[in-house]
């Protein structure tokens, strides 16, 4: 169960067929590895599958389904996992910001377990112990040296025990690894609800993979649409009805105020500033509850097809 052991399996099993996969690796001066899967490189379907699973601590499958016809001409990524609180929420949850010397980014994946530097690993447990670290950064740029050992510290770890993947949002495997976020984004919705993710056994997601874009705004506005109004996830939960009652309504997009435009225009709308977004607009168009201790099952939301066509439309 050891989320960075098991994603640096996967780092392993993704650089011994490097070529086949079309990533490129190679090692920081400090002796940090360095797995390119879209920057300076052609990347794919199948990097960004590994990417995305590497980023869930290998505890969750990520695969490519036909979307509904109504919804998407093109594929859906689909995940699952049985462990969805440490696959989405101690592993693949965006919730580390990096910004070290003029370098950004939003870290992600397994690292982040064992930094612990985030207020959703207060009173979370297990303590992550390991000899690697793995994260996921989602960038165009390399990891500079500044970042690797500060990654690495902050983990506790040498910079040479350290994996690093990366990967722009306007590249197939990055778009494939932030469309792969279904899951992750109903989660983190419901724990801000006051839900208690111990109680979900088991979830299922998919969202429609949108075009790659031109540019990495661009990127950001699809990908965020693909989740906000195609996302649909499925809940296997044990808990009372009366909480699926309450907060079933609550979780998927359209709850918020800002639901309803493509997410380009509301980004724009705050001026390219994330935090100013209602933070509750981040989650799935549709949820279904399948709670464990009833038989019941709950459905909220719907998806919206006609918005997806206007952010994949060719500018």
């Amino acid at each position: 169960m050891n989320l960075n052991e098991n994603a640096a399996r996967l780092c392993n099993d993704l650089v011994r067929t490097a070529d086949l996969n079309q990533i490129m690796v190679s090692n920081a001066a400090c002796g940090t590895r360095l797995i390119d899967c879209g920057a300076e490189c052609r990347g794919g379907l199948a990097a960004g599958r590994a990417l995305a699973e590497i980023c869930m601590g290998g505890l969750g499958e990520v695969r490519y389904v036909p979307s509904a016809r109504e919804l998407w001409s093109g594929p859906s990524v689909a995940v699952m996992t049985d462990h969805p609180r440490l696959a989405c929420m101690a592993s693949q949850y965006a919730g580390w910001k990096i910004d070290i010397d003029g370098y950004f980014a939003m870290a992600s994946g397994p690292m982040r377990a064992l930094a612990r530097t985030e207020k959703l690993f207060d009173g979370f447990a297990p303590q992550e112990f390991a000899g690697n670290a793995v994260g996921v950064l989602e960038t165009s740029k390399r990891p500079t040296e500044a970042v690797c050992t500060y990654l690495a510290a902050a983990c506790g770890v040498s910079p040479h025990e350290l994996t690093l993947l990366f990967a722009p949002t306007a590249s197939i495997a990055g778009t494939v690894q932030v469309v792969a976020r279904s899951v992750e984004t109903a989660l983190h919705k419901l724990g801000e609800l006051g839900f208690d993710l111990a109680a979900i056994h088991s979830a299922w997601g998919a969202a429609p993979l949108p075009p790659v874009a031109k540019n990495d705004l661009q990127g950001i506005g699809r990908t965020n649409d693909a989740v906000l109004y195609g996302g649909e996830v499925t809940l296997w939960v044990r808990t009372e009805e009366r909480l699926i009652h309450e907060l079933g309504p609550q979780v998927p997009s359209a709850a918020s105020p800002d639901y309803g435009d493509p997410f380009e225009s509301i980004f724009a709308r705050y001026e390219y500033d994330f935090y100013r977004i209602d933070p509750h607009l981040f989650s799935p168009a549709a949820i279904t509850f399948c709670n464990l201790a009833t038989g019941g099952t709950h459905r909220y939301g719907e998806l919206r097809p006609d918005v997806l066509q206007r952010s994949f439309a060719p500018a």
